[in-house]
Order: C-alpha cells, then sequence, then structure tokens
C-alpha cells in the first residue's frame, strides 16, 4: 500500500551557517559598529540581542535574508517578545520549530479527511503518515496540504509504493 510522510524539518547546519554570516555582517556593518548587537545560537534557539529597536528590526531582516540564501523556510522561526536587557539593550529568543505540532496535525488531518479521497493519515509523534490504495490520490493530497495555509514549511519524504 502506498504511504508518504509529512514532516516539518529544520536544517540546523544551515541554520548555524546563517548565524556566522550574520555575526560576520554585524562586525562589518557601519550601522552596527559600535552597537552592542550580537546573535548566538543554543540548540534549538537563537538569541538576538541588539542595542535598540531599529538594531533588533535590522537583525530580523539580516536572519531572513541570511536564512533565504539558505534554503531555509523563515516560517521555521517562532519570534519570542523582546525584553529589556542589562545596559539598555534589547534580547529576543526565537525558536527553532522541529516536528509538526499536535494541534496543526489534527487540522491537516481533519483537511485530508473532509477532501473525500481514499487516503487514511495517522498522526505518529511530530510527523503524520498518510496511505492509500492509489498514488494519485497520495499525489493530489500533497497538493491539498501546499494549498493549505499552514505556518510552518512542510516536508514530503519517504514516498513508498
Amino acid at each position: 500500500m502506498p504511504s508518504f510522510d509529512i514532516v516539518s524539518r529544520t536544517d540546523l547546519q544551515e541554520v548555524e551557517n546563517a548565524v556566522q554570516g550574520i555575526r560576520r555582517e554585524i562586525g562589518q556593518r557601519f550601522d552596527f559598529k559600535g552597537s552592542k548587537c550580537a546573535i548566538e545560537r543554543k540548540e534549538q534557539e537563537l538569541i538576538l540581542l541588539a542595542a535598540d529597536d531599529f538594531k533588533l528590526k535590522q537583525m530580523h531582516d539580516l536572519l531572513a535574508t541570511y536564512l533565504a540564501r539558505r534554503k531555509v523556510d523563515a516560517r521555521a522561526l517562532e519570534y519570542g517578545k523582546p525584553e529589556e536587557a542589562s545596559g539598555g539593550t534589547l534580547r529576543q529568543t526565537v525558536k527553532i520549530r522541529n516536528g509538526i505540532d499536535q494541534e496543526t496535525a489534527k487540522s491537516i488531518s481533519k483537511a485530508i479527511r473532509d477532501s473525500k479521497l481514499k487516503v487514511q493519515a495517522a498522526i505518529q509523534g511530530d510527523e503524520l503518515r498518510v496511505s492509500g490504495k492509489k498514488r494519485d490520490d497520495l499525489q493530489a493530497v500533497i497538493a491539498l496540504c501546499r494549498e493549505m495555509k499552514v505556518d510552518l514549511p512542510l516536508q514530503y519524504v519517504n514516498f513508498r509504493d
């Protein structure tokens, strides 16, 4: 019976490469000279440290640009609320999302059921397994998921006949 998995994975090595590029650019750019701006990565999160709100927005733009260059979808990031840090600076935590949360998985599964295609969608941890008798039905499910407005980047892997 043909099947495939719907997953949401973020390549952490590419995120690390983007962070290194941002660090280099912060060191070289004129508008960041002499300011207390930094970015660091700890496991599944990024910590942005900026001198003021304008520089924090600039760092958001840099992050989006460098992630796009590395083919990492910016929807995989979840921005926290900026907090006051020592020395009058701002600190913001950005979580890197890996896997599909239960609520999103349920909504995708419900949309697949409502489409009246002859497939089954099963939630397995942080991914969805879709199986059906016909390969065409599975491809229709992929097309349906691409049309859905999901705030996560989705990948379709492990397609088996």
